[in-house]
């Protein structure tokens, strides 16, 4: 199934990320696809607030620290960046697979450049910048 959607501010992005949050229920693999300022993290902080795991200004981008972890009282998020991740052994020492469980959500940005994510995946949230504000957002599971 697949659904599309339009926001026209970052503030439209983040609010459509907490109503997002009830379809990806623990456990889930996500990937995140768009380019470099396309609102990724915009749309995460939306996510951590609807699973009540961290406030819109706790949540940044995790591009030199890869994983950051937001503990909510019904799933753990982690978010993850791998656009400085470039081989195969780089990405077995991050230790993705001891992130999973029946409580948590890994919401993977770049998770596209290793093919085992597609396989793996359960929904994906591509990010489209349609201009300076606007954002074509589609969720596919």
């Amino acid at each position: 199934m697949t659904r599309e959607f339009t926001t026209h501010s970052a503030e439209e992005t983040i609010a459509l990320g907490r109503e997002l949050a009830p379809l990806l229920m623990p456990p889930k693999l996500v990937l995140l696809r768009g380019d470099l300022g396309a609102g990724k993290t915009t749309l995460v902080k939306g996510l951590a607030q609807g699973f009540q795991a961290a406030a819109e200004e706790d949540v940044t981008s995790p591009t030199f620290t890869l994983v950051h972890e937001y503990r909510g009282s019904s799933a753990t998020l982690y978010h993850i960046d791998l656009y400085r991740v470039d081989t195969p052994r780089e990405l077995e020492t991050l230790g993705l697979d001891d992130l999973k469980s029946e409580s948590s959500v890994l919401l993977i940005e770049w998770g596209e450049k290793f093919p085992r994510f597609e396989r793996q995946r359960d929904v994906e949230i591509a990010l489209e910048r349609i201009s300076e504000n606007e954002r074509k957002i589609t969720l596919s599971e």
